[in-house]
């Protein structure tokens, strides 16, 4: 069974948010809403379900600026990387630009750390510690469905920026070769910003992985 996935691109950035589910089910997830939570909110009545939780990869504020509002619209929890958990609290803090803003911080209802497999919305999910673009940063794998919500860890054609706070080259090199090893070349992936590709066309296009792969 493939897994039914929504994208919609929020922000000034850019960024992707993905409302996920089984084909069918009135039960969805959704993955790092960043900005614009009527629109997602509009997304989850027009879809007719329910939200059953907000699945977080990492903190960066465009991928966190709508939590608080969707999560107190819809009553989801809230699944952050342990590590990151205080950006959640505390947003405009960690805002390093002018400009973006104001966002409402929230209070993560669950923490995960790397190594959780976790059933949600009838989904199960492996969720696999990948830092490097930022400390705590996690992809959630729905390996039933070659799926990977892989936040900023790799996009089509380049890799996540560690030049914030935390980033750091040779740990995001290292969790993208996890991804590699772990994973098919048929797996979906799906990324925080930019077009939905596939971990085997990165692994034979991407500049950036030529001494991984």
């Amino acid at each position: 069974m493939s897994l039914e996935v929504h994208q919609l691109t929020v922000g000034m950035l850019a960024e992707n948010a993905y409302l996920a589910r089984l084909p069918g089910s009135d039960r969805a997830v959704l993955f790092d809403p960043g900005e614009e939570p009527e629109r997602l909110l509009g997304e989850l009545d027009r879809l007719g379900v329910t939200l059953e939780a907000i699945l977080l990869t990492h903190t960066h504020f465009d991928h966190i600026g709508a939590v608080a509002p969707v999560a107190k619209a819809t009553g989801a929890p809230v699944w952050c990387p342990e590590m990151e958990v205080g950006v959640l609290a505390d947003i405009m803090r960690y805002i390093p630009w002018p400009g973006f803003g104001p966002y409402e911080s929230y209070d993560a209802d669950h923490t995960i750390a790397g190594g959780e497999s976790l059933e949600l919305a009838g989904i199960a999910f492996d969720v696999v510690f990948t830092p490097g673009h930022s400390p705590g940063h996690v992809t959630w794998a729905a390996t039933e469905h070659d799926a990977l919500f892989a936040g900023d860890v790799l996009f089509d054609g380049s890799v996540g920026r560690t030049d914030l706070p935390g980033g750091d080259w040779p740990t995001l090199e290292a969790s993208i070769a996890t991804l590699l090893e772990r994973f098919p070349d048929e797996a979906t992936v799906y990324p925080g910003h930019m077009g939905i590709t596939t971990l085997g066309r990165e692994r034979a296009s991407n500049p950036f992985l030529r001494a991984i792969a």
